[in-house]
């Protein structure tokens, strides 16, 4: 989750912009001594409208994986879609009049591993949210900047 330094901050930055919010997630698994764990990174963009640019917020975090299978990755794909959901509810009031898009980094082709919780990770965000998510290749949020931060693209020159 946000600090809470990060949390005002997207407050005061939510109350003073008008514009699109877009929450997304991605995760990079490795194995440590033998045990899996996956590195969580959560987007919380807010796009100013008429492209005047916007602001990028973004935390990491690592938890061990629960998949019995790494080329099945149900619970992971799930904990991505649960981290989005808990964000967006950690901003529910100041987001209510906004338009906000959840974008989940799954993929509707079911030749790729992430189409195993399609209709889960869908009904779900319905479910909590209200919001229909978009997935790949609509999913931005997700699929390019959550993708950059988790990979550390962005420290790289």
């Amino acid at each position: 989750m946000f600090t809470e330094e990060e949390k005002l901050e997207i407050v005061d930055y939510l109350i003073e912009t008008p514009g699109n919010i877009y929450i997304g997630c991605d995760s990079e698994k490795f194995k440590k001594k033998g045990v899996w764990f996956a590195k969580y990174t959560i987007v919380f963009i807010i796009h100013i409208e008429n492209a005047r640019g916007g602001r990028i917020f973004h935390y990491s975090v690592v938890e061990q994986v629960f998949d019995k299978q790494m080329n099945k990755p149900k619970m992971r794909l799930m904990t991505e879609v649960r981290k989005i959901v808990d964000c967006y509810l950690e901003f529910g009031e100041l987001l209510e009049d906004r338009n906000v898009e959840i974008h989940l980094d799954i993929n509707s082709d079911p030749d790729h591993n992430s189409n195993l919780v399609v209709k889960e990770a869908l009904g779900y965000v319905k479910g909590m949210t209200g919001l229909d998510a978009k997935i790949k290749p609509d999913a931005f949020a997700a699929a390019h900047c959550a993708d950059h931060f988790v990979r550390n693209k962005h420290n790289k020159k």
